[in-house]
This record gives structure tokens, C-alpha cells and sequence, in this order.
């Protein structure tokens, strides 16, 4: 193995000058240019940072970074400071100029190390969704040590391009039947032939106007918030038994395989053909439960908040949101259920449902040392 390469405090300066993000923990060096823009705690405290010593860092406060946090930063290394120069303090960063190189896109290069396959447990040159399997026992371990890589699950082409999906074809696909079914549910309670409970009595029914629209909207929205998170909790963060090899592939594909690249772009959201299954299965269960236009008015909110949770999604992966906003907290929260609490914060686009279900991700405390 060739020796790491070494870095002169002032080269370092220079590359930081010019736009790079490098930081270091005592003299092991990092380039985190291609990282920036996704830090949980925002761009800028990162380029603020640029040229720094960050071991204290990581230990917080305000954040203390968890073992995977810092095997993430290993995929960055770049090499050493030359002996002594660790010690140098570099030149302030100008806040200025790292507002300026924060308003700059970063390309998204390759980032990640080659995987070494004697030490890996599976071969990355492969698609991965035929061998997660065989890990067995290892595999619930494997799988939430996060990696900045991308990842191909199918041998066909055709496959492996089904399985990606921009994050605007959602909603390319889904706004239109959405404002489609709320014309149809609204213009059908305004003919004034909708009634509760019709079925049972006439006498005591009760009319449904096209006044409650916008109220039966919303809890098609309410209805989806929960159902996203029991989706989440039981379906995705399921542990499948360490002797099946078909639930282990099955729940790699459904999840893993997000935990294991969560900034990968293309697997962000739900594609469409898959979605459209779960979509039409839910649809039917509404219609055999509501009468049909109550129905279809609280499906359509139900997808409205569906297609909300997918671009929130993206955006808590993605987005830079100001400090201090519901996002901006949002995504930290979101980041630490993927990096150290996969067992819970199972909520994505609301907090709400961790409260009852007590799967709330504590926060954190630091307290002050003699």
C-alpha cells in the first residue's frame, strides 16, 4: 500500500482559499468539498471550519458525532499535515467568502475509497441484492454502517433502472392525479348524493356537503402521517431472521439498501410502478370502508401528503434548510436516526407519531467536566 500523501499547512490554506473544504483531526486530513453541501448542521459551519482542527468538534457540543459519523469521515481521507505543521493555527476563514463559496453548486464526485473486498463482506463490483442474503447474522450490522457510494442492486439494466427515480418525476406523476381526484371528490359532494352511514338507515344518515372537502382533505393527510410512520417502523425497519435469505434481500430492497447509501439520489423517493401498487391496494381498502366519493375525498389527501413526505424527504437529504427552522431541524433529526438511532425517530415528514409510540430520539446532553 502506497504511503499516504503528505500536506504542507500552507498548500492546505491555499486549497481552502480556492473553494475546498479540508479539515483535520490532529494530522490526518480530510477533504470534505463534496460533502458540504449535505452536512446535517449546514453548509457553512462546515466552511467555517475549513483549514481547522475539528477533533473537538466531534465530540460536541452542540453535537457529539456518533461511530458512524466517524467511519463516514474515513471515506474522505486524503492523506497527512507534514510532522509539526498540525500544530500550525491557520488564517481565520473569511465568513464572507464561505457565504460566497456556499452560494456556489459543488460537484458531486466519486468520493468513496475503493472497497477492499478481502476486508468488505460483500463484492461491490456486483449487484448487492443477490448477495446480502448470505450474510445472515451479519447483516443487520452491515447494513446500518452507512457508506458514501453508490449502489447497484439488479444484473439487468432494465431493472436497475426501475428501481431509480428523480425526485420530480413524484412529483411530475402524482400533483396531476392529485388535483385531478380533488376536482372529482369536490364537484361529486356538490350534487348533495354523499351520506354517512346510508347503508345502515336513511332516517338518521348524515349528508356530507362540499363544504367539508378541504376538512375531509386534511384528514387523508392526518390518516397518511400515520401510515408513514407504521410503514416505516414495522415494514422497512423490520429485522429479518438471520436464516432467511428471501426476507433479507426482500427487506434490503424495500430499506436497506437506503441505509446503507442514504445520499444516494436516485433512491430517495418511491418509483412510480411500485408505488402505484401500494397506491391502488390502499385506494381499494377506502372504497370498501367509506362510502365511494368520501372515499376517493380521503384518498386524494392521503396521496397529497404522500407526495409532501416523498419531497421531504429528498429535500432532508439533499436541502441545505436555514438554522433554526422546522427543517432545518427536521434533517438533523432525520440524519441521526440513519447515522445512530435506526431504532427509532421513525417519523420523516413530523415528528408527531414518535411521541405516542415513545420512539422519540432523545436530545442530547453534555455536561461540564471538572
Amino acid at each position: 500500500m502506497a504511503a499516504p500523501r503528505s500536506f504542507s499547512a500552507a498548500e492546505v490554506r491555499a486549497r481552502c482559499a480556492q473553494g475546498a473544504c479540508l479539515v483535520r483531526c490532529r494530522r490526518r486530513l480530510y477533504d470534505l468539498s463534496g460533502f458540504v453541501r449535505l452536512h446535517p448542521g449546514g453548509e457553512q459551519l462546515l466552511r467555517r471550519r475549513a483549514g481547522t482542527d475539528v477533533s473537538a468538534a466531534l465530540d460536541g457540543p452542540p453535537h457529539r458525532h456518533s461511530a458512524n459519523a466517524r467511519r463516514w469521515l474515513e471515506q474522505y481521507y486524503v492523506g497527512e499535515m507534514e510532522p509539526g505543521e498540525e500544530q500550525s493555527h491557520p488564517e481565520p476563514v473569511d465568513e464572507k467568502a464561505a457565504d460566497a463559496a456556499a452560494q456556489t453548486p459543488t460537484r458531486l464526485d466519486p468520493r468513496c475509497k475503493t472497497v477492499d473486498v478481502e476486508k468488505d463482506l460483500v463484492d461491490w463490483q456486483k449487484p448487492l441484492l443477490w448477495q446480502v442474503g448470505y450474510l445472515g447474522e451479519k447483516y443487520d450490522e452491515w447494513v446500518h454502517q452507512p457508506v458514501d457510494r453508490p449502489i447497484r442492486l439488479f444484473h439487468s439494466d432494465f431493472l436497475e433502472s426501475l428501481s431509480k427515480t428523480a425526485w420530480y418525476v413524484v412529483f411530475m406523476v402524482w400533483a396531476p392525479v392529485v388535483l385531478y381526484l380533488s376536482w372529482v371528490s369536490y364537484t361529486s359532494l356538490a350534487q348533495g348524493n354523499t351520506r354517512l352511514f346510508s347503508s345502515f338507515t336513511t332516517e338518521y344518515s348524515i349528508p356530507v356537503h362540499k363544504y367539508y372537502f378541504p376538512f375531509i382533505f386534511l384528514l387523508g393527510m392526518f390518516l397518511w402521517s400515520l401510515l408513514e410512520y407504521l410503514i416505516h417502523r414495522f415494514v422497512f425497519h423490520m429485522k429479518p431472521p438471520a436464516s432467511n435469505y428471501y426476507l433479507i434481500t426482500l427487506h434490503f430492497l424495500l430499506h436497506g439498501q437506503h441505509h446503507k447509501s442514504p445520499f444516494d439520489s436516485s433512491r430517495l423517493v418511491f418509483p412510480p410502478v411500485p408505488a402505484s401498487l401500494v397506491i391502488g391496494f390502499f385506494y381499494g381498502v377506502l372504497q370498501l370502508l367509506l362510502p365511494e366519493v368520501l372515499g376517493l375525498s380521503v384518498f386524494v389527501g392521503g396521496l397529497c401528503g404522500y407526495v409532501i413526505y416523498d419531497m421531504m424527504h429528498y429535500y432532508l437529504h439533499y436541502g441545505s434548510p436555514k438554522k433554526g427552522t422546522y427543517l432545518y431541524g427536521l434533517k438533523a433529526y432525520h440524519v441521526k436516526h440513519h447515522f445512530e438511532h435506526q431504532k427509532s425517530g421513525f417519523g420523516i415528514s413530523t415528528r408527531f407519531w414518535d411521541h405516542p409510540f415513545r420512539t422519540l430520539i432523545p436530545e442530547e446532553t453534555f455536561e461540564k467536566e471538572d
